[in-house]
């Protein structure tokens, strides 16, 4: 008895779900799911370091597949700017703030109204004394941060595909 309570409650929950309309995005399975439009959306990102991470971490978050042609383009440009947070006795900065700033469109390759959109993502990561370690940290926080925007960027073309 106690058993079938909660599994009836779970059965009604279930039915009023389907017919309710609604969908979950990471659910849908075929031709019409966003996964499988996400995968089919070529991207092209500024020609640097930062760049190709970024290009990088948006083809995996879409799960690219390229063995299918693409339906959409994803151009993007990309903005940094650092900001030196703290100081030391001889005036040196102790950390900084990397701040990326993504303005994307999304073309749709049979045609249609491209669509725009703007990102941005914070990321800190601390000053080094030596050259090589601060180039290190400096490229930790840019991947981060391309990482970050990478998912912010898709979590954009989920709800923007999902209206389509």
């Amino acid at each position: 008895m106690k058993r079938i309570l909660p599994l009836s409650a779970l059965a009604a929950v279930a039915a009023l779900v389907s017919a309710c309309g609604f969908t979950p995005i990471y659910g849908q399975t075929g031709e019409g799911a966003i996964g499988s439009t996400l995968s089919r959306v070529a991207v092209s990102t500024p020609d640097d370091r930062l760049g190709y991470r970024l290009r990088e971490q948006l083809e995996d978050a879409f799960g690219r597949n390229a063995s299918l042609p693409p339906q959409y383009r994803l151009d993007t440009t990309v903005e940094q700017s650092r900001l030196p947070l703290g100081r030391r006795i001889d005036d040196t900065a102790t950390r900084y703030q990397l701040t990326l700033k993504a303005t994307w469109t999304l073309v749709p390759l049979a045609g249609g109204e491209p669509i725009k959109g703007e990102r941005a993502t914070t990321t800190t990561y601390a000053s080094a004394d030596q050259p090589y370690a601060a180039i290190a940290a400096q490229q930790d926080g840019e991947d981060r941060a391309a990482a970050d925007l990478a998912r912010l960027l898709r979590l954009d073309l989920m709800r923007v595909l999902g209206q389509r």
